[in-house]
């Protein structure tokens, strides 16, 4: 099974949280801070649209015991782009862009990889996986979604998408209101709005 992935992701080994966290699986939720949680029996991801608010979600998961990062290289969770998969390196994740629904939607998803089950045709931390003869993907793909969500309005039905890099460079901030930042696309000139997680009433810091 595989989690999807929208904005920037930060996927979390469930095993790590069994381990480590206080409260185990229980004490991990209530540090989710939104409403973007999904999950299968090995890894869960929570989603955000800025890197501040990626950043505070990782320091809530450091005071539950987890490790972000040793030698560059993800420990017990990552950080994963829609659009270019993991940030750093990730041995236990694979990410692949996959078709939606029958209108050609695309959905951006990983899994837990244990290092013997690569599937053909993705990629293992940004980078592809070739095997000679293989076509498409070996097996079906379950993907577990946010409870409620719907590819129609969704961010990855968004066609303009962009990676963070593009992101900084392409959108100038304009204002925030509500929890609701304001962006100017400087190529279009288009309004884009992008929702904050409200940790609190402070937490106004533009992309």
């Amino acid at each position: 099974m595989a989690v999807l992935l929208e904005g920037i992701s930060v996927v979390v080994r469930r095993d790590s949280v069994a381990r480590k966290c206080p409260g185990g699986w229980d004490g991990f939720l209530h540090a989710v801070p939104n409403r973007t949680l999904c999950y299968d029996d090995q890894i869960a991801r929570v989603g955000f649209m800025v890197p501040p608010d990626v950043g505070k979600f990782i320091k809530s998961l450091e005071k539950l015991n987890l490790t972000f990062l040793d030698h560059r290289k993800a420990v017990d969770f990552a950080v994963v782009d829609q659009l270019t998969g993991p940030t750093t390196r990730c041995d236990w994740l694979q990410f692949a862009r996959v078709p939606y629904g029958n209108n050609g939607g695309m959905i951006s998803a990983c899994w837990f990889f244990d290092g013997d089950t690569a599937i053909p045709g993705v990629h293992l931390y940004g980078k592809p996986i070739k095997r000679a003869g293989s076509r498409g993907f070996a097996v079906p793909l379950q993907i577990s979604m946010p409870q409620g969500w719907k590819f129609d309005g969704s961010i990855s039905e968004e066609s303009n998408c962009a990676s963070l890099d593009e992101a900084r460079s392409r959108f100038e901030f304009l204002h925030a209101e509500r929890g609701v930042e304001v962006y100017r696309d400087r190529k279009t000139g288009e309004k884009k709005y992008v929702g904050r997680t409200r940790w609190n009433r402070q937490d106004d810091t533009p992309l």
